[in-house]
């Protein structure tokens, strides 16, 4: 566990962007439960990649599509455990942080894994995320 000080500005990237906490296994269950339309999940965390280039890159998606997912939710690696171990029961990939998912009514429709962030510039995952987006947003419209 890392002390909340010290990620509450990491936090605060992504809530003050408009993502709604989920922090605990009950928030993740009630969130999947009545999940409707789209929704994106950030797996955020401490590492560098987080936030040199996931919480911008996917800050960065959102502003340039106009395929907007219907919610925006987050849970935190290393600080909110339950939460984020509930939430990778319904992730059908290996555990990975940070990590990107869309939902599209209760299941994953697209998954950006920590390799496919690692290394790659918040630009590259901005312009991979809103493809993505407007993929499976898109064909809802």
């Amino acid at each position: 566990m890392y002390p909340p000080h010290l990620v509450a500005p990491m936090k605060a990237d992504l809530v003050n962007a408009g993502f709604q906490e989920l922090l605990s296994a009950s928030d993740v269950d009630n969130f999947i439960a009545n999940q409707k339309g789209t929704s994106l999940v950030v797996i955020n965390s401490v590492c560098g990649c987080a936030a040199g280039t996931c919480r911008p890159g996917v800050k960065l998606a959102l502003q340039r599509t106009e395929a907007k997912p219907d919610s925006l939710v987050t849970v935190f690696a290393g600080v909110d455990t339950d939460a984020v171990q509930q939430m990778r029961t319904y992730i059908p990939f290996p555990p990975s942080s940070p990590a990107i998912a869309i939902f599209k009514d209760g299941e994953v429709a697209h998954f950006i894994e920590r390799h496919h962030i690692e290394g790659r510039s918040a630009e590259m995952i901005a312009m991979h995320l809103s493809a993505a987006l407007e993929e499976i947003v898109g064909e809802e419209a």
